[in-house]
């Protein structure tokens, strides 16, 4: 590992004047000695962009860059990665907060991974924590920060339609804002989706493990994740996104006989959050008539989990 490789911080930002200099903050505290931050601003209409640029004035390192139309997460992170000179990149999201230590251990992590397999197409990715609204608190562990690396299309069939490998340790999946790569694995798979405004974290890991690329995480719970809401994240945006994640990859899930299956699992999950239990019925019937023992499983290993989940998320706010 060498000091003296520059790494980049790419920030989206959209709406954010309330969290992202939090994030800001957080980045140009990093303890790496070769940093820039790059913030694209993806047309924001409260103010974001001046506070950024109010906050540029104090540190030469970081760069704004703002889009003319808003055109969705997917695309923000691909004007991050055009505009990136570093060798490594990392992703912090607007409305997160990264300890000091974040970008040198993940790139300790990644190389030393490198060094140890031979390994090119690596993702390193942090452990966390998710806070909400009411101080509900998940623990969010790196995927694969213990037992083997998780390497190649079995990851693609676990983040397409949760077929696990009993010797895999997924931890909080692959979200993007945990992620640093080096520029050539985004390189490798043409960056992100700019048309997935939702997943497009998921779709890049999809994409990544069918090129035979390796998943691996920090031990450390290296950043703080705060669950904001949004339209982006209403249940009829989820849906629409997981529809087109697996049309996106219709070739690959027909080719495993789970193309059906990715198409009616966001269906369950869209009316049990719309409490539309009748429909969600009639889903989960047809997923047990076509794959019976995927269906049960899935069910068994997620449901329960959620209810508890959901439940703590609604609890009032300590006082």
């Amino acid at each position: 590992m060498a000091n003296e490789s520059l790494v980049t911080i790419g920030v989206t930002c959209f709406n954010a004047r309330e969290t992202v200099s939090r994030a800001l903050e957080s980045a140009v505290a990093q303890d790496w000695p070769m940093l820039e931050i790059i913030v694209v601003d993806d047309r924001s209409t409260d103010g974001s962009a001046e506070l950024v640029r109010n906050f540029i004035a104090s540190d030469a390192r970081v760069r704004l860059i703002e889009h003319r139309q808003n055109m969705g997460v997917g695309a923000a992170r691909n004007t991050v990665l055009a505009y990136a000179r570093g060798k490594f990149i990392v992703f912090f999201d607007d409305d997160d907060e990264s300890l000091p230590s974040r970008v040198s251990e993940q790139v300790r992590v990644l190389t030393e991974h490198e060094a140890a397999t031979g390994a090119r197409l690596v993702a390193c990715y942090a452990g966390g924590e998710r806070r909400y609204p009411n101080n509900y608190r998940v623990d969010a562990p790196a995927i694969g920060m213990k037992g083997p690396p998780l390497v190649g299309p079995a990851l693609a069939e676990y983040l397409l339609v949760f077929n696990r490998n009993p010797g895999w340790f997924y931890g909080a999946g692959v979200p993007a804002c945990a992620l640093l790569a080096r520029r050539e694995t985004f390189e490798a798979v043409h960056g992100f989706d700019s048309n997935q405004r939702r997943l497009e974290d998921v779709d890049f890991a999809v994409r990544l493990a069918l090129c035979g690329g390796h998943f691996i995480g920090t031990p450390e719970r290296l950043y703080i994740r705060h669950m904001t809401g949004g339209e982006e994240k209403l249940p009829e945006a989820d849906l629409a996104a997981q529809s087109a994640l697996a049309e996106k990859h219709r070739a690959y899930l027909e080719g495993i006989d789970r193309y059906q299956y990715a198409l009616r699992w966001p269906r369950l999950r869209y009316w049990h959050f719309k409490r539309r239990y009748g429909r969600f019925t009639v889903e989960f019937l047809a997923l047990l008539l076509r794959n019976p023992v995927a269906a049960v499983r899935h069910i068994f290993a997620t449901g329960p989990a959620r209810l508890v989940h959901e439940h703590k998320m609604r609890k009032r706010k300590p006082a």
